[in-house]
């Protein structure tokens, strides 16, 4: 099928997260043949600022599993590929800016009240259906920004910073998602992570020791 590009807003949402989800077997983004979405690079990160800001209203009608699969379609880099809507300069800075901050509305409405307080690096049971999308998601999360792109070191700093302020979130899932980011970022910007580990282990509140062998790990690029 053709690609799919002038979608409103709501319609982009059904397209993403409104098919079944599959008992066995692959989800329908593996289909021979399936539909996908193309949008230019401004639309899309307009389409993506109000999905992260509004994840409790515009994905009320969808559960949890279908936002997982809607999220892995849309994001991951390991389904779709980095169609390069991040990093694309035809959209101003200041959009992409406010768009990669509002992922924090993600893990604050959407993960930390749905995710089974389990972590996925050591994979305990009882995950729901959303864990392992927060737990992957700075790990497939595709390109922000390129080398040669005067606004990357911005960009890298926005990220890092979510990441810092899901740390300060209860969720032990989410805690996990953002040392899983923050450990594969230690390797180009050792100091940014190292600040926010240690912010996170020496704030005061009592960890599991999981969770602090796990930070201890991230501070040094230790992760998988």
């Amino acid at each position: 099928m053709p690609a799919v590009s002038n979608l409103s807003y709501d319609a982009w949402l059904e397209h993403a997260f409104g098919h079944a989800i599959r008992p066995h077997g692959y989800p329908w983004f593996f289909d021979e043949d399936p539909p996908w979405w193309n949008p230019e690079p401004p639309v899309a990160i307009e389409y993506f600022m109000r999905l992260f800001s509004t994840t409790e209203h515009s994905l009320a009608s969808f559960s949890d599993a279908q936002i997982a699969q809607g999220l892995t379609y849309l994001l991951s880099t390991s389904a779709s590929g980095d169609n390069g809507w991040f990093y694309s300069t035809s959209t101003p800075t200041a959009a992409r800016l406010s768009c990669i901050e509002a992922i924090e509305n993600v893990f604050t409405d959407l993960f930390a009240p749905r995710c089974a307080a389990v972590l996925g690096h050591i994979d305990e049971p009882g995950a729901a259906s959303l864990n392992t999308v927060c737990y992957m998601w700075w790990d497939e999360f595709p390109c922000l920004a390129l080398p040669d792109d005067p606004s990357c070191d911005r960009m890298q700093k926005a990220a890092i910073d979510v990441m810092r302020r899901t740390l300060g979130l209860s969720s032990i899932a989410c805690q996990e998602a953002a040392l899983h980011g923050l450990g594969h970022w230690a390797r180009y910007r050792p100091s940014d992570v190292a600040a926010a580990v240690d912010e996170f282990l020496g704030d005061g509140r009592s960890k599991r020791a999981e969770i602090v062998s796990y930070a201890r790990s991230a501070r040094c690029g230790c992760v998988l």
